[in-house]
């Protein structure tokens, strides 16, 4: 019965009062974690975020000395204004959009779909790697086919552009 008692008197003692937790834990004893970053900065009292009990540690000063770089994204920002604006079939470019990333995400479920396969995977990548070395034999390796490849790149931008 003094058995029974004192198991229950271990099971039931409060954690504070029994070992440390690392010493009761199944997992080897590890070492601590090293304090967290913002730990080991005193926070400062002067700064206090409006409705928040939290202090920042470091003030944040703007400055207007790097302009360039905000002008820059001004620009990307109005050019993609004008040119969505001189879209007239604006629905039809959303649903185009729309189509594009739904087919991506298609794509990307096959592929995943693909790589759990055990074999497949090995054998894709042999495919690549053969194909690698088709391509740089073909058009990489004798200066004549680089100028046929330069060539054809060439025409396939002018087919794109439209001015062909």
């Amino acid at each position: 019965m003094a058995t029974s008692a004192s198991m229950a008197q271990a099971i039931f003692a409060s954690p504070s009062s029994t070992t440390p937790f690392h010493s009761r834990s199944s997992l080897p004893n590890l070492p601590l974690l090293p304090p967290s970053p913002t730990s080991l900065f005193k926070p400062s009292s002067k700064l206090q975020i409006s409705g928040s009990r939290r202090s920042v540690p470091y003030r944040i000063k703007a400055s207007s000395e790097d302009s360039s770089e905000t002008s820059e994204v001004g620009e990307v920002f109005s050019g993609l204004k004008d040119k969505w604006d001189a879209i007239e079939n604006k629905p039809m470019v959303v649903i185009y959009g729309g189509g594009a990333a739904l087919g991506l995400w298609l794509s990307a479920t096959v592929v995943d779909a693909i790589n759990g396969v055990p074999v497949i995977p090995k054998f894709l990548e042999l495919v690549g790697l053969g194909y690698t070395g088709w391509f740089i034999y073909r058009y990489l390796l004798f200066k004549s086919t680089r100028k046929e490849l330069a060539d054809d790149i060439e025409a396939l931008k002018k087919k794109i552009i439209g001015s062909e």
